[in-house]
């Protein structure tokens, strides 16, 4: 008896359905695809011979579009719009992201002993560790007790 092998299941970003096929899962007729092509709303992969290749996430995306269109009756251009707005929404929550990452990455350089600067009631600089308060001045005059903890 033979053994099966397991076919590894593509990722949805893999361009993997022919329009007929893509245009059955997402309920719809193969021109509408090729109308939201033609328009930018949802644009395929192409072959080489120029042939639309849509993946599993470009069918969810024409169910979307689909639904908004249907269920909410939104326009095309409204629609285009909505979904603009979710890539940046998407590529500003990815940015925050490394951006997170990258604030903890120095703030826990920081805590190595690293030294923050501030600057004093008379314009002077002060030298301190993360979390330490600034020393009193020499001469009298007395620091401010106020701690500023500043996150890029």
């Amino acid at each position: 008896m033979a053994s099966r092998q397991r076919v590894p299941r593509p990722d949805d970003e893999a361009p993997v359905f022919v329009i007929s096929v893509a245009a059955e899962l997402a309920g719809m007729h193969a021109q509408t695809l090729r109308q939201y092509d033609r328009i930018g709303l949802v644009t395929p992969s192409r072959t080489r011979g120029g042939g639309r290749r849509y993946s599993a996430r470009d069918v969810e995306l024409l169910r979307e579009v689909q639904r908004l269109s249907q269920e909410e009756g939104i326009s095309l251009p409204g629609i285009a719009r909505i979904l603009e707005l979710e890539n940046h929404v998407d590529a500003l929550q990815s940015r925050v992201a490394e951006l997170t990452l990258e604030a903890e990455r120095l703030r826990i350089a920081a805590s190595g002993g690293s030294r923050i600067f501030s600057v004093g009631p008379g314009g002077e600089i002060l030298a301190s560790r993360l979390g330490e308060r600034p020393r009193r001045r020499p001469g009298g005059g007395s620091a401010s007790q106020a701690l500023v903890l500043w996150r890029p």
